[in-house]
């Protein structure tokens, strides 16, 4: 998810976030270091931008495994959406152009400057650009952003899939707001928007990373005469470089350049390609295959090459020089299900606990290459990280001894039976599963493996409550990135009760401690820095303490990046995803 984002009320800066510019290959953008793609050099685009250019021409490949939750700016939470969506969306922020420590420092996009916080905290001002314009040549209002958070937060039987803060976080209607398709009223009270370039946010409790939150692709201007709902996905409105050109759902979208977009109004986005075409729907060793010959220029989904073909890159130096490992603040682990019995029972979850191997999960997701063994929630780059391990286990091997312990402890000496879902597209996730699989099988717990597709995992599928709790799925597996690079844009969505919905939920261990609740505003409110991270801390080991999440790895990427692609750099804002906002092509 959000997926792959330390602040205070007046929002500066954070962690290692990166947008690309576009610049000439003889030139750096503000002090960002460029290079050749031609033996750049393996980790050259973790460093800086890799074949840097403003070669305009051509056609910018992306090819994926599987489908997107949506194209969708307001109904998506996969982070190579949030990511790709910037090429046809504005969001109110964003942040700086460049690699490394220079990609900190958050930007304004949509909006003329940062937002502006009243003293209590609880208002926050953004002021639009001037002269803005969609697709169409129409004039992008503050009315536009206020519908879009309106669309996408409080309209969930339409456009389930995104995060909620927004919804939480608003002060809401005397009535409940219902959402624009049903509320016709004037919408929410607590969005005002006093002229066409102003938008005011009215917010329950101080937030101090407000800035960041904007910086979603759910304040994607959307003009409400064009949305039909779930159809406006085959017709989006830019408000970016590039519009929609044709849309054929789970097969391909191409993207061909806004004329009406104006460079003097975006000063970090290029207009490059001729035409962005994405293929939907492929299998990862051909997306692999494409890259290598340079008839595709990125893999969307941002995950890293097969492990057949990451083997094939390390062993071969020329290969491996257009290679890139990077960490983005991801982690990967098991879900366990508190409403699906016998997970209601904390012992049950201490078994699985300490019966999963957590090494030979490793080697499923790919090795060292693709993260390190995990004992936490909130991964090592992360702003309040701490080391500890809750349930430690000799190597990181499991132990039996304990795992069938804790099974007599909650009355299931013999052991029981549940399920287990992962990712039908993701192979290194389903191996995982099947190596948990394995080892809770010595402890006595029968696991069954069902896959569903990525595109519906959240909104049908493990992330439907309800859904799980009928089809006896105790167990899921899960990636998570940082919404934000803040312990709050990590932690909130997976451990907040308050965040649980019907469809589209990210909390799949159904996590609903008021004390955590109660921790997670406290540290929010908190204008000091040091401790929000303290809060933030004492929350992840507070979580681990209840047995709700098994984290198996602190995630890492391995990409391929073509000779054919320009303007290549990778982004831990983005999961560790190459940034997408500016890259071109030399066919």
């Amino acid at each position: 998810m959000r997926r792959s984002r330390t602040v205070a009320l007046t929002a500066v800066a954070a962690a290692a976030v990166l947008v690309v510019t576009g610049c000439t290959s003889s030139k750096t953008s503000g002090g960002t270091s460029s290079t050749n793609a031609s033996g750049a050099g393996a980790d050259a685009a973790t460093k800086g931008i890799v074949n840097a250019s403003d070669k305009k021409g051509g056609t910018v490949t992306y090819e994926m495994k599987g489908t997107p939750d949506s194209f969708d700016p307001g109904n998506t939470y996969y982070a190579y959406i949030y990511n790709f969506s910037r090429l046809y969306g504005r969001p109110l922020t964003t942040f700086a152009p460049g690699p490394g420590e220079q990609g900190n420092k958050l930007v304004p996009d949509l909006a003329a400057g940062l937002g502006q916080p009243s003293a209590d905290g609880l208002t926050w001002t953004y002021k639009l650009r001037a002269g803005l314009k969609y697709d169409d040549g129409s004039a992008i209002t503050s009315k536009d952003v206020k519908y879009a958070v309106e669309r996408s937060n409080f309209a969930p039987d339409v456009n389930s899939n995104g995060p909620t803060y927004f919804h939480d976080l608003l002060v809401d209607n005397d009535t409940p707001y219902q959402g624009p398709y049903k509320d016709k009223e004037g919408g929410l009270k607590s969005i005002e928007t006093p002229d066409d370039l102003t938008i005011v946010f009215h917010l329950k409790q101080p937030f101090a990373d407000f800035d960041y939150l904007v910086s979603a692709p759910q304040t994607v201007p959307v003009p409400q005469a064009k949305d039909d709902g779930a159809g406006y996905v085959k017709h989006v409105v830019s408000s970016g470089t590039y519009k929609f050109a044709s849309y054929d759902d789970g097969k391909q979208l191409t993207l061909v350049p806004n004329t009406n977009w104006d460079p003097s109004t975006d000063p970090i986005r290029k207009q490059l390609a001729d035409k962005i075409v994405v293929k939907m729907g492929m299998d990862q060793a051909t997306v692999d295959k494409d890259l290598m010959a340079g008839n595709a220029q990125v893999d969307l989904v941002g995950l890293g090459v097969d492990p057949q073909t990451q083997a094939q890159i390390l062993q071969n130096p020329k290969l491996k020089a257009s290679s890139d490992n990077a960490y983005g603040g991801r982690l990967a682990y098991v879900a366990i299900n508190t409403k699906v019995a016998p997970f209601d029972n904390i012992e049950c979850r201490k078994a699985v606990q300490f019966a999963i191997d957590k090494t030979s999960t490793q080697l499923s997701f790919g090795g060292p290459v693709r993260g390190a063994i995990a004992n936490t929630v909130l991964p090592p780059d992360i702003p309040g990280h701490q080391d500890f391990n809750t349930w430690e286990t000799k190597d990181n091997k499991g132990d039996e001894a304990k795992a069938k312990d804790a099974l007599k402890a909650c009355g299931k000496p013999d052991g029981f039976s549940t399920v287990i879902s992962a990712r039908t597209e993701r192979d290194p996730e389903v191996q995982a599963a099947t190596a948990i699989q394995a080892a809770l099988k010595k402890v006595g717990i029968t696991v069954e493996i069902q896959k569903f597709p990525q595109g519906k995992y959240f909104s049908d599928n493990a992330g439907a409550p309800q859904f799980t709790q009928d089809h006896n799925i105790g167990l899921m597996m899960m990636q998570w990135g940082a919404d934000w690079p803040t312990g709050y844009g990590f932690l909130q969505q997976i451990v907040d009760g308050r965040a649980i919905k019907a469809s589209g939920n990210s909390n799949l261990a159904q996590l609903n401690d008021p004390a955590i609740n109660k921790m997670l505003d406290d540290a929010i409110a908190s204008p000091d820095q040091a401790n929000r991270e303290k809060i933030y801390a004492q929350i992840d080991k507070k979580v681990m303490d209840q047995a709700v999440y098994v984290p198996l790895t602190y995630v890492k990427v391995f990409l391929y990046r073509p000779d054919s692609a320009t303007n290549v750099v990778a982004t831990s804002g983005y999961s560790g995803q190459y940034d997408y906002l500016n890259i071109g092509t030399t066919k």
